[in-house]
Formats: C-alpha cells, structure tokens, sequence
C-alpha cells in the first residue's frame, strides 16, 4: 500500500476523526513543526494540525514512498484538487478541506509544496543562489502565508517577512542537514558558491571539514541569519498569540544557526539540535519585549 493511499482506504472517518488524526501526526513530529505550538489560540489548533499534516504527508511521499514517487504525488495533487468543489478521500484531506473552507485558503501555496517534492527527486543540485532561492519559494514560504492566513491576514507586506523568515528557517535546516541531505542525494549549496570558496563535490562527499568546508558554512549560516533578519519585523505586524509563535520560531532559528557557529561550523561531526532547556527557553524570550533580531 503507498504512503498516498495509506490511511484512505478504511472507510471515510467523521470530520472530528480526521482532525484528531491530524493531530496525532503533528505531536509526533513536534520538532518538524514548531508552529504547532502551545503559544498559539486553542481556536486555531486543529486547522494548523491539518495543514501540518498535509506538509509532512507531501514530504513522506516525496523522500519515504516506495516505488513512483512522481506518480504518487501526482495522484496526491488529484485529491488535493478534490478539496475545493469535491471530495478528497485521504483522511488528512478530509481535515484541510474543512480548514480550506472556513478560511478560504486558496490553492496555489498547497501545489507549491507538492511542487517542491518533485524538485526533490533524483539527484538535486543548485547552481546558483537565485536558483536554491526558488525552491524555498515552494518548500518553506508557502506554509507561512497558509498560516498567516488561518488568522485573516492577506497583505502583500505581512507576506513578505513571512517569505523571508520561512526562507531563513529552510537555509538554517539545510546548514543543519548537510550530511543528512547528502546521505539522500541532495545538495542544498549552490555549486557556485561551493567553488567560490574551494570547494567541491567530491570533498563533500568525503565529508571533507577543512578551512574551505568551514569558511562555506560560515558564508551559508550568514545568509540564513540575513534572511532571518529581514523578516523580524513580522512579529511587531501581528498581534495575539501569533505574534510570540512567530517571535518563537525565529529564534529558534537564529538558535540552529548559533549551535552551529558555536560547533566551528563542522555540521558533519555531530548534528546541531537544541536541548529541551534550550527550546523553552526560547518560548520565554518571546514573551519579552525586543525591537531587534539576535546578534
């Protein structure tokens, strides 16, 4: 049985069924989707669970799945597609249709990510910067203009510190995933900045953790921090408890990207992570009043 089809075929569950499985999936990868959090509105939770639970479906599809993944993603986008004006069969649809609909998400940031899953097969290489960039723009900043709009706001410039801080959240992970990703097949550092600095391929594939590898990181965590940067100003652009999830969640992007930095930027001895300590720590800073990003 494909991931795709996995938990659609024993029968159609009630509505609250389906969001209760949303949620499950969720709590079990808290890590992967800090949005999830206790700092947001009760109100609000379920729907951000759905959305969730379709972001981390598309990616098992897309890095787990047996046999076609194309085909199975293809077959993913039908259903999603069956959410407006239809009727999905995937549980986890089931749950987003009704987040669809009681906030009139539109579709295009659902079928980026899809998109981006399709990027991920085969071997994956950028080029330059602007191309890596592009992928972002379907991976990451496609879930927090959904979650922007779970709470009514749709402004063009709310939408850009949400890209900007969605797109320093992803290059943070890749700088934490290098040996992970590598392990995959994909690359997530633009071949022209690795040659810039005298790198290459085949020492990364050596896991090679010489001054070039170290001066690389050092470029690639700043960009990630600059990106984060761009985009604090979005806490001080919402208002509620939105505002100190998303104050949370940049920091603790800003806090990957010192883990690694306070390793010598050798991410490939050890994966960079923060402690449970570290993480509520975090949620207290948000609380406090701060008109400038970390650093």
């Amino acid at each position: 049985m494909s991931v795709t089809t996995a938990t659609s075929t024993a029968g159609s569950p009630t509505l609250q069924q389906a969001y209760a499985e949303c949620r499950r999936l969720a709590t079990r990868h808290y890590e992967n989707f800090p949005i999830a959090s206790l700092l947001l509105p009760r109100s609000v939770r379920p729907q951000v669970f759905a959305v969730y639970a379709f972001c981390r479906h598309t990616d098992d599809i897309g890095d787990e799945a047996p046999g076609d993944r194309l085909k199975q993603l293809d077959e993913w986008e039908d259903d999603l597609r069956r959410c407006y004006g239809g009727a999905p069969c995937h549980h986890y649809l089931a749950a987003l249709q009704d987040t669809i609909e009681k906030h009139s998400l539109p579709i295009d940031p659902f079928l980026k990510l899809i998109e981006a899953n399709r990027m991920d097969q085969g071997s994956v290489r950028f080029h330059t910067r602007a191309d890596l960039l592009y992928y972002c723009d379907h991976s990451a900043n496609p879930v927090g203009r959904i979650v922007l709009r779970l709470f009514g706001l749709t402004d063009e410039e709310r939408d850009r510190l949400s890209d900007a801080v969605c797109t320093g959240l992803q290059l943070a992970n890749f700088c934490q995933d290098v040996g992970v990703d590598l392990a995959s097949d994909r690359i997530y550092i633009p071949t022209e900045e690795m040659h810039r600095f005298g790198y290459d391929e085949v020492q990364l594939r050596a896991r090679a953790v010489n001054g070039a590898f170290l001066e690389l990181m050092n470029h690639q965590v700043g960009r990630a921090r600059q990106h984060l940067a761009a985009g604090w100003q979005l806490g001080d652009q919402v208002s509620g408890r939105l505002k100190y999830e998303l104050r949370a969640i940049t920091l603790g992007g800003f806090a990957i990207l010192d883990a690694i930095e306070g390793q010598g930027f050798d991410v490939f001895s050890r994966r960079p992570r923060l402690s449970t300590a570290r993480r509520a720590s975090l949620i207290a800073s948000a609380l406090l009043p701060r008109s400038r990003p970390p650093g």
